[in-house]
């Protein structure tokens, strides 16, 4: 997960949050969290990079609408990167404290 953009790791906790997400509810998601319009010049071409690594799974549920899902390999990047967070802000907490 360390090659990712940060709006491309935010693409992927979005989808590990919901179940099967199609693009406008991805979309929707993170607008409301930047609070600013997502075009999808931008959206669209990063969901492919995250498919093209192998983090996500890209189906069809009918001609028009694709679904997201996290793969097993997008899964453990999460636990991962959540582990690594974890120990760094802990550490971080403990210097203030």
């Amino acid at each position: 997960m360390h090659d990712l953009t940060g709006f491309q790791r935010d693409l992927l906790y979005v989808i590990a949050g919901k179940d099967e997400p199609h693009g406008l509810a991805i979309k929707e998601e993170l607008e409301s969290y930047y609070e600013k319009e997502i075009h999808h010049g931008r959206l669209y071409p990063n969901l492919d990079t995250l498919v093209d690594k192998g983090l996500v799974d890209k189906g069809q549920r009918d001609r028009r609408t694709n679904y997201y899902a996290l793969t097993d390999r997008g899964s453990r990047e999460i636990d991962a990167r959540h582990e690594w967070e974890s120990k760094h802000v802990g550490e971080q907490a403990s210097v203030t404290a």
